[in-house]
């Protein structure tokens, strides 16, 4: 069943890392250098049909793997083992992700206009970097520190 999980994850993971890293590294320097949002919103659209439904997938799929690696989930933030250190550190970049995106939906999006582009490219390069992170602290569960 853990294999069955992992990949489930891992085409979730697949979609929502590589998602972002074409809207930071495609769409996300050419919508800086034009100032138009057209492309960023057509994406973003387009992207979230697919790209939220793939977070949930990596989050249940995610806290069922953890729970079967540490099932005593008061242990997850101990950091006392390889495990809850993994574990603390994908759930710290769930939460930081969390909070970058709805510091968008709920601040920059509604007010997203050219002029405050920047203030949302922020965002964009810190949910990438998390997303990445992401899959490097996945990989220590496998390969170790």
């Amino acid at each position: 069943m853990f294999n069955y999980l992992l990949i489930l994850h891992l085409l979730g993971a697949a979609i929502w890392v590589g998602g972002h890293l074409i809207l930071a590294l495609v769409i996300l320097p050419k919508v800086l250098s034009s100032r138009n949002l057209d492309a960023l919103l057509q994406f973003e659209g387009q992207f979230e049909k697919i790209g939220m439904p793939a977070l949930g997938l990596q989050i249940v799929t995610g806290l069922w793997m953890a729970h079967n690696l540490l099932p005593n989930t008061s242990a997850w933030f101990a950091f006392d083992n390889d495990i809850s250190i993994l574990i603390g550190m994908k759930l710290s970049l769930l939460l930081l992700t969390a909070l970058v995106a709805m510091h968008a939906r709920f601040w920059i999006i509604p007010r997203l206009s050219a002029d405050n582009l920047n203030g949302f490219a922020i965002n964009i390069s810190l949910v990438t970097l998390f997303s990445v992170a992401f899959v490097v602290v996945g990989t220590l569960f496998r390969t170790g520190f």
